[in-house]
């Protein structure tokens, strides 16, 4: 049976692709949750006025690659104790959360969180939120896969940003 799990880490362009290159997932979607307009556009959600946060809506089963897993995976996409936005993109549209859709999440997303804040990697409080699951809008058709769309593109900002050095100093993985 699958599942569904949602993460905002920052731009939605840099998420895709590590869940997309994982066995199990049926599908990932880039999009907007946890504010209180419905269906808004990109430009809505950048001028800061709808409560939603870029996000991803993976779509898994969980026989294949549990969640634990994904959250696992997710904490290497970002930097978690930025509480202001992600790398290059600043404000509330670009913070990060987890997006819980049942309480197994809630624990598990919880208990990676308390286990990432002891482990010293990092000095500061993990700052992600983690959330009860919100409608969840796609965004437009030129957002989704954009890595594949607009590959050089894509690269450029991934590396201009700072995500890939960033993960590359505090997970030791060389950007693909």
């Amino acid at each position: 049976m699958v599942q569904y799990a949602t993460f905002a880490g920052g731009c939605f362009w840099c998420m895709v692709k590590p869940f997309d290159e994982v066995p199990g997932i049926e599908a990932v979607v880039s999009g907007y949750t946890g504010g209180h307009v419905e269906n808004p556009t990109y430009e809505q959600v950048c001028s800061e006025t709808t409560g939603h946060l870029e996000a991803v809506q993976i779509t898994f089963d969980p026989a294949v690659y549990p969640y634990e897993k994904l959250v696992e995976l997710y904490w290497t996409l970002i930097d978690p104790t930025d509480a202001g936005g992600q790398f290059y993109d600043r404000g509330e549209s670009y913070t990060t959360a987890i997006f819980y859709h049942n309480e197994e999440q809630r624990e598990i997303a919880e208990r990676s969180k308390a286990a990432l804040q002891a482990s010293g990697k990092f000095k500061q409080p993990i700052a992600v939120k983690i959330l009860p699951a919100k409608p969840f809008y796609a965004a437009e058709t030129y957002h989704q896969h954009y890595y594949k769309k607009n590959p050089a593109h894509y690269e450029r900002y991934a590396i201009g940003s700072g995500r890939v050095a960033f993960k590359e100093q505090h997970w030791g993985e060389r950007h693909e």
